[in-house]
């Protein structure tokens, strides 16, 4: 039975979609495919910036695991028909709806879109395969839920830009889902839940345009081991080079980095003493 949700989501069959949640492999998650009414979609969509535009309004991403993608999470920069899109996916009805279809009860939204917001990938771009950050210490919040919303009219199989679902030891692709118009995927956030993007091969000037939120709650979940985490990237079977070469020099560089600003800060702070 097809359930009115909220303003511009199209009636969903709550009782399928959590019958194909709880079912999938190798994670729990959901494709929709038709989720929001086609004329928002749509103007969603032509409302997101140009990939230049982007950049002056967001933060790019140009690590070796991460690399030509762009977000934004202000949402003084979310054009009216994007924060409508917002505004219903942070909305009691839709969380109700997912606490239904995926059996995590007291959902609770970010209001900060830590991660979340605009997502554009210009020609280039890449997301290696990885396991999300699983908790916001400060705000005693546990990460459970990742959705995702496509909004490329008229894409291209030939540009890439899947979703890729991978197994646990990231062995196997198991799902790739194309980021066409109107699509929206939703999957639980665990130590399992390995998703990447393969390379965007659109034309310059073109770019892979999606929403994304994520969805906590105060409770830790079932699994939880006791560990936080950041984001955790794993290469793939033919990512040889970067596994032995590439990812690790980018850790030695990254704990370089958190060392030397450390030491300014300790500077700084024997300075104002």
């Amino acid at each position: 039975m097809l359930q009115t949700i909220a303003p511009n989501i199209t009636p969903l069959d709550v009782e399928r979609l959590s019958a194909e949640f709880r079912g999938a492999r190798p994670f729990p998650f959901v494709v929709i495919d038709g989720f929001l009414d086609l004329e928002f979609a749509r103007g969603v969509a032509a409302a997101y910036p140009s990939p230049e535009e982007a950049t002056t309004k967001g933060r790019t991403f140009n690590a070796i695991n991460e690399r030509g993608k762009t977000q934004i999470t202000d949402r003084a920069h979310f054009a009216p028909a994007v924060r409508a899109l917002h505004e219903a996916l942070f909305c009691p009805a839709w969380l109700e709806a997912l606490s239904q279809i995926t059996g995590i009860p007291k959902l609770l939204p970010d209001p900060h879109l830590a991660g979340g917001g605009m997502h554009t990938m210009r020609s280039g771009a890449i997301l290696d395969v990885h396991v999300d950050f699983n908790r916001i210490p400060d705000d005693a919040l546990f990460r459970r839920l990742n959705i995702l919303v496509f909004l490329n009219d008229g894409w291209d199989p030939m540009w890439g830009g899947e979703l890729e679902l991978w197994d646990e030891h990231v062995r196997e692709r198991a799902h790739a889902f194309a980021p066409v118009l109107n699509r929206c995927v939703v999957f639980e956030t665990s130590e399992r839940s390995f998703h990447g993007v393969r390379q965007v091969r659109c034309p310059e000037g073109a770019a892979r345009q999606s929403f994304a939120a994520y969805y906590y709650t105060r409770e830790a979940p079932a699994q939880w081991n006791g560990t936080t985490h950041t984001t955790i990237f794993r290469a793939r079977p033919d990512e040889r080079w970067k596994k032995y070469v590439g990812m690790p020099a980018e850790r030695v560089v990254r704990a370089a980095r958190v060392h030397i600003l450390r030491a300014k800060k300790s500077i700084g702070s024997l300075v104002r003493r």
